[in-house]
């Protein structure tokens, strides 16, 4: 089977070499060096609909198929690249130092940030010079900025927890009761407590 990086070498011969289209896989194939120039033609290949004319239904589609790029990876890009456009676009205009940007891991902690209204534009301008003359490593940046502004703790789902719990009651009151050799009484346990979960569920479901 084919990799990822095979795949996109393999397109990269097969498409004009001065088509836009060949400009997007080449910056696929150098996604690690230079995400920024990829999300940047990303953005530009979902905003004019250009997959459409490439025969792919869906950017989703085209991302996969095409470049081997998962949608949440290209939105990751797309979203990146927004960022750095809205609070550095003198500099986003310039090829030259948009490719000295911080790691794409840096600014996806920042994008995430901004989107759950913990990073104002002040606030960037703050930071700004230790993430653009980065001396730390990016995984020790990265780790202080993830400290500096939190995800929020997911919500914990209760009714789907007593959900799972039930389903699991039931198939072992199901594989109790296909054993022959467990007890009658063990069974009768086993159909007891998958009603109670029931009950609880349905209890829930109506609060």
């Amino acid at each position: 089977m084919a990799t990822a990086e095979e795949v996109v070498s393999r397109k990269v011969s097969e498409v004009d070499p001065g088509s836009f289209r060949h400009t997007v896989l080449l910056a696929a194939k150098r996604f690690k060096s230079s995400w920024v120039e990829l999300g940047k033609l990303l953005a530009k290949v979902r905003n004019d609909g250009t997959y459409q004319e490439w025969g792919y239904p869906s950017f989703e589609t085209y991302c996969l198929s095409e470049l081997r790029i998962k949608k949440q990876t290209a939105d990751k890009l797309t979203r990146n690249f927004g960022f750095l456009e809205k609070h550095e676009p003198q500099v986003m205009r310039t090829p030259e130092l948009a490719e000295a940007a911080p790691a794409f891991e840096v600014i996806e902690v920042l994008a995430q940030a901004e989107e759950r209204g913990q990073l104002s534009a002040s606030e960037y301008k703050s930071i700004r010079d230790s993430i653009w003359n980065q001396e730390k490593p990016t995984s020790e940046l990265r780790r202080e900025l993830v400290e500096k502004f939190p995800a929020p703790e997911p919500e914990y789902d209760s009714s789907a927890e007593l959900k799972r719990l039930w389903s699991t009651s039931k198939r072992l009151a199901a594989e109790l009761h296909s054993n022959r050799k467990v007890p009658a009484t063990i069974r009768d346990r086993a159909d007891a407590l998958a009603s109670d979960l029931e009950e609880l569920v349905a209890a829930k479901a109506e609060a």
